[in-house]
């Protein structure tokens, strides 16, 4: 027998099953899991093969002796599905009870008094070490969504950042073309001829140059720009 399952001998464990608990539980447990505490059954009459509870810090393991000790069954509830746990003393020993979240509730009765309280509180414990990594990881879970929640409002302000500055540039671009537009606007039609035959060469050149960059800004047409050239060259 392994000595770290010595530590059980000392609360009335029949020391044979204890033996043959260890034995099978080699093959059992998993990578990282360790024994919390093992509860084994003594009932008023003589019995050959008790039934026994084991508890790990991963799982609640029963164990069942069938075809005269032979063999065992063994049933176990993670911690994750466990809900409570009780303890009932009675006359001749104590019952150990656990619920699971689906309502389901195992019990095993004729444990000694002192095996069933330690039994409860390695469950307690068990159990609110669940409760707290449950309780980190919503916490976890909340501040990561703050964070997205917050990682979205910051791309939405800047999208709404740069739509506005893209309609203050078209405002700007739009009031400058309105401006320009109407200083060219600004002559009488009923003076254009009168206008244009006053005028210089170098004026005349001029005058056609701004015609042009009215025509590359898109704000006269092709057709309006030729007539003004014709026009223009006219005079010159």
């Amino acid at each position: 027998m392994k000595e770290q399952f010595k530590k059980f001998l000392n609360e009335d464990q029949d020391p044979k099953s204890i033996e043959k608990i260890t034995a099978k539980l080699q093959d059992l447990l998993m990578k990282n899991e360790e024994v919390g505490y093992i509860g084994v059954q003594k009932k008023p009459a003589i019995t050959v093969f008790p039934d026994s509870i084991v508890l790990t810090n991963k799982r609640i393991i029963l164990c069942k002796p069938k075809n005269l000790g032979l063999s065992m069954d063994f049933v176990d509830y993670d911690w994750e599905d466990v809900a409570a746990a009780f303890v009932k003393e009675n006359i001749l020993g104590s019952e150990f009870s656990f619920s699971t979240k689906s309502e389901l509730t195992i019990s095993i009765d004729y444990i000694p008094k002192t095996q069933a309280r330690k039994l409860y509180t390695f469950a307690k414990e068990q159990m609110d070490v669940i409760k707290s990594g449950s309780v980190l990881n919503t916490v976890v879970a909340e501040e990561i969504v703050e964070t997205q929640i917050l990682e979205i409002e910051e791309i939405e302000e800047m999208e709404t950042e740069e739509v506005t500055n893209f309609a203050e540039i078209i405002t700007v671009s739009q009031t400058d073309y309105s401006a320009e537009n109407q200083q060219y606007n600004d002559s009488p039609e009923t003076s254009k001829d009168k206008s244009l035959s006053e005028l210089s060469q170098d004026e005349l050149f001029e005058k056609l140059q701004n015609y042009k960059k009215l025509l590359d800004n898109g704000l006269i047409l092709q057709g309006e720009y030729d007539a003004y050239k014709k026009e223009i060259l006219s005079h010159m």
